[in-house]
């Protein structure tokens, strides 16, 4: 019995992390960086490699392309910048999403996304850009989701169009009008969405 005690002690201990989570942590950083100073167009993986201090087979193993990690560099970064909110509200959270939003596009990586979201240009990148916004509306379902659980959503809503519906008439003064942007904005178009998504007990 000691025996076998002794062997269970001495099994190794699986660790999360550790280098596998050193390569990707380096390499993303490499990645933003070359995305915010040359762009997208000049993205080297061979440079992004010599950066990161790994082959670049190491890449091309993980990510597999150019467009897969340019994705998840910039998804990885909106990530840090804009995380998801639990207020205990959808109204709260709502407000904290378009808050969070609206400053963060006003950064670096905020400009590099709104440039990579209007290129037309390159076929190779559109699954990716499909592919990242597909997954920040799934962040932001869950925000419905809780909200559906404590009864302020009505059950018909469509998360991913009042998602669009929130950001809308932002991006729209950003890109088109260029008509003024502030909080008190913000608040109303929470305020309307809200008129249209929430039950009637709110």
């Amino acid at each position: 019995m000691a025996a076998m005690q002794e062997q269970t002690v001495r099994q190794p201990v699986r660790r999360t992390g550790g280098r596998s989570a050193r390569v990707r942590a380096a390499v993303i950083e490499a990645t933003l960086a070359a995305l915010l100073t040359r762009g997208l167009d000049e993205l080297s993986i061979t440079e992004i490699a010599g950066q990161a201090g790994v082959h670049p087979t190491t890449i091309y193993r993980r990510w597999g392309s150019r467009s897969n990690l340019a994705l998840d560099a910039v998804l990885s970064g909106t990530e840090a910048e804009i995380p998801p909110p639990d207020t205990g509200s959808l109204r709260g959270d709502l407000l904290a999403v378009i808050r969070g939003i609206f400053p963060f596009l006003r950064t670096p990586l905020g400009e590099l996304l709104v440039r990579l979201a209007l290129r037309r240009d390159l076929p190779e990148y559109e699954a990716a850009r499909a592919g990242y916004w597909a997954q920040r509306f799934r962040a932001g379902a869950a925000l419905f989701e809780r909200a559906r659980a404590r009864g302020e959503l009505r059950a018909d809503v469509d998360p991913v169009l009042a998602l669009e519906t929130l950001v809308g008439p932002m991006y729209v003064r950003m890109l088109m009008t260029g008509e003024p942007l502030d909080d008190a904005l913000l608040v109303r178009c929470v305020d309307l969405v809200m008129d249209g998504i929430a039950t009637r007990a709110r």
